[in-house]
């Protein structure tokens, strides 16, 4: 790991209003996303994951700037009942799914650190494999989401700007994977080859959201 980045950033966790904070940041900036989405989705599927990440996220962010949390599982959760509720169809339900499994062991956790983390991605992950039977090669968020929690694994004693960092670039290497592989699930299943190419948008998603948790860590 390289000392240099340590100095230059060393933010070892979050408060439960930091973290919410920072996921309206990360609500609105995907939202900001809608277009890049529906154009991903446009390519394997109907062009409406952009349409509805925006809509759910755009929930979240109403949803968070009316409530206070106690602890970052109950954050996880809210974020994940209201994503469930707002987007409906397939992505409503593997994201809230995430976001909700996030809450499971989170619960006692007043901070968010790389322990707290790594704690709700492989939960989140387990929740996902669970309910939607997905795996790595499927072409699903799955291959951006298991890396990046593997990964999260290997930055538990790092702080958590670090710890993002390498986690977020984990799962935009696995949703590049994903250009390369055939749908065998959701929509994109019976396009067969013609799915080769193009990065599924779920994975995409699921590392714009890394991404923008980086962001704002970074920036605050």
């Amino acid at each position: 790991m390289d000392l240099k980045r340590f100095k230059a950033m060393e933010k070892s966790h979050l408060t439960v209003k930091e973290t919410k904070e920072m996921f309206i940041y990360v609500a609105n900036k995907m939202v900001e996303s809608k277009d890049v989405l529906t154009q991903a989705d446009k390519a394997i599927g109907d062009g409406d994951h952009g349409i509805g990440m925006a809509r759910g996220f755009e929930a979240v962010c109403q949803k968070l700037e009316t409530q206070s949390f106690t602890s970052i599982g109950e954050l996880f959760k809210s974020i994940g009942m209201t994503l469930m509720t707002s987007i409906g169809g397939a992505a409503g339900a593997v994201f809230g799914t995430f976001f909700r499994g996030a809450g499971k062991n989170t619960s006692d956790q007043s901070e968010l650190d790389s322990q707290t983390l790594t704690l709700a991605l492989q939960d989140g992950l387990q929740a996902v494999k669970e309910r939607g039977k997905a795996k790595l090669g499927d072409k699903t968020m799955v291959d951006a989401l298991e890396p990046a929690a593997v990964k999260s694994a290997e930055m538990v004693a790092a702080p958590l700007d670090i710890a993002l960092m390498d986690i977020s670039e984990t799962a935009r290497l696995g949703m590049e994977k994903t250009k390369d592989m055939v749908a065998t699930l959701g929509k994109a299943k019976p396009l067969g080859t013609r799915s080769l190419g193009h990065a599924d948008p779920g994975s995409l998603s699921t590392y714009l959201i890394f991404k923008y948790m980086l962001e704002f860590v970074r920036e605050n």
